[in-house]
């Protein structure tokens, strides 16, 4: 795996981990939870991308088509790989269960403060979602 795609990965489970580890609970994490996560699933949509060799030198995906209709966001996607979005066959869960996270993302990072509850929730969706991504590396 490439350094930089390594790197953040990294740097989002040190602060899932955190997070979860925390004696007083996920939700004093939960900001800067949202801004990882939502960086989280950027780097791995580009990261399958990279894999598949489609991704066009320097093209990079925008958090914010993450929330738009999954059509709309293949749309975006498609201006920045080699390939139709329909041969990449994991596209769509990922663009389906992103939207899960990053739908809430401005509400998690700039509203009050949200239960435990719907923050586990985000972060398991994110780690079952790298983990189908990243297995077979």
């Amino acid at each position: 795996m490439n350094k930089e795609y390594s790197k953040i990965f990294e740097e989002i489970e040190d602060e899932i981990q955190a997070s979860l580890e925390n004696p007083n609970g996920i939700s004093i994490h939960q900001r800067r939870l949202s801004f990882m996560l939502s960086l989280g699933l950027v780097n791995l949509i580009e990261y399958y991308l990279d894999k598949k060799n489609v991704l066009k030198p320097g093209s990079k995906i925008n958090h914010l088509w993450l929330k738009k209709k999954k059509e709309n966001v293949k749309n975006l996607i498609s201006k920045q790989i080699t390939c139709p979005t329909e041969e990449l066959e994991k596209l769509d869960k990922l663009l389906e269960e992103s939207y899960k996270i990053e739908k809430d993302r401005n509400f998690l990072a700039y509203g009050k403060n949200v239960p435990e509850k719907i923050l586990r929730e985000k972060i398991s969706i994110s780690l079952n979602l790298k983990k189908e991504i990243l297995e077979n590396d």
